[in-house]
């Protein structure tokens, strides 16, 4: 259907203008007149020709969907209907992306569909998680308290990940810089020592010589260096795309020094918040684990809780799969047991979740504080030591003079 921009006057002679989804202009103008607007100007809105390439459109970030969500529910509480809500939300939307977005939802809801069906439609938006609670919300009449949970886990779901991409980053960047740092030395500053000491007619020391070795293969292998890193980056990003290559480097990931403990509190704390907020939304349990184990981001310990889904639909209580995995520590599977007896499942996993919070906040601080001494050794080291071997000829020549 196509939109029109229209511009006009109300009853108090006041200018007023906007945009309107119509079939025709004479449509537009009726519908003004019953809105007692006088209208001066309507015209066909233009088509934007790259409104279709998708590269070019923005992006629909994650704190998009966790605002759509909380006005949602905020707008639900207050007793509007849903079609009126999304009408609201998609007039005050500014994300082109994400307006094209909420108006195929509101056309499909407008169509007779759930708006759990309509969110489905766009899983790139709106995972499994988002949806089913979305139905269980819709089919309790608890739409705005879905709703409203789905914004806080959201939220504490966005400040995990961008905690433990900080704690990631910051050795990664400094390797980077460190490696660029050694690669200038060896390409454009140890050639000038190198030719200097060529005139000693003296045989070098020998860090210097295989600083100067080392310096010379670079130099005449940069081409083949440059472009064996392309292909190892290749190799591994095609090597954990296949099955079993992503189960070997996620078996891996936790098996890793300080990083594998930071991951694992990592998916403890995600395991238990999402289950405990599906849980405490009416989403049935096998359908929970189904959603958390295909959102888990690590083959491990994703087939870990089919494991436990399995046991579950088998009869067994969720702690002993969860123990026999070796995955998640005692504490967290002698709590979950805990919580199975009494009947309070979902609160126990919540609090779980937030212990663990705070548990990754503490690994994350512990790490910072652990690399930052380490890179610094490293750097110095590294780049202190290449200094050092190109001026012990100096040195030497020096006690020599002397």
């Amino acid at each position: 259907m196509p939109v029109y921009l229209w511009e006009g006057k109300n009853r108090k002679n006041e200018p007023r203008k906007g945009e309107m989804e119509a079939p025709s202009e004479e449509a537009v103008r009726s519908n003004l007149s019953r809105m007692r607007i006088a209208p001066t100007k309507v015209k066909k809105k233009p088509k934007d020709i790259l409104e279709n390439v998708a590269f070019l459109q923005p992006k629909v970030q994650e704190n998009d969907v966790i605002v759509f969500a909380r006005q949602f529910s905020t707008m639900i509480d207050a007793g509007l209907p849903i079609i009126q809500c999304l009408e609201i939300l998609l007039n005050q939307q500014e994300n082109p992306t994400f307006k094209k977005v909420i108006k195929e939802i509101k056309g499909d809801v407008e169509g007779g569909q759930t708006f759990a069906a309509a969110l489905k439609k766009h899983p790139k938006l709106f995972d499994d998680l988002f949806v089913n609670m979305v139905a269980a919300g819709e089919a309790g009449g608890i739409l705005d308290i879905i709703l409203r949970r789905l914004s806080n886990y959201m939220e504490k779901m966005m400040k995990l990940k961008r905690q433990v991409k900080g704690a990631m980053t910051y050795p990664v960047v400094t390797l980077v810089i460190a490696l660029v740092v050694v690669a200038v030395i060896l390409v454009f500053v140890i050639p000038t020592f190198t030719e200097m000491f060529s005139n000693f007619n003296a045989a070098l020391p020998l860090p210097t010589q295989l600083v100067i070795n080392m310096s010379d293969f670079v130099r005449g292998n940069i081409l083949y260096i440059i472009g064996g890193i392309i292909i190892a980056g290749i190799a591994y990003k095609q090597f954990g795309k296949t099955v079993k290559g992503r189960k070997v480097l996620d078996r891996t990931f936790l098996k890793l020094p300080v990083f594998g403990m930071l991951i694992r509190k990592v998916a403890v704390s995600k395991f238990t918040r999402t289950m405990g907020t599906m849980l405490n939304s009416g989403v049935a349990i096998l359908d929970a684990l189904d959603i958390v184990a295909k959102t888990a981001g690590n083959v491990v310990i994703e087939e870990s809780i089919y494991e436990v889904r399995a046991g579950i639909s088998e009869g067994r209580t969720m702690a002993d799969p969860l123990i026999e995995s070796g995955i998640f520590p005692s504490m967290v599977c002698s709590m979950i047991a805990v919580g199975e007896s009494t009947g309070a499942l979902d609160t126990m996993l919540e609090k779980i979740a937030d212990f663990y919070d705070d548990e990754v906040d503490q690994a994350v601080e512990n790490l910072t504080a652990l690399i930052e001494p380490f890179m610094l050794v490293f750097l110095g080291t590294v780049i202190g030591g290449l200094v050092v071997s190109m001026y012990l000829p100096i040195f030497k020549l020096a006690s020599v003079v002397g």
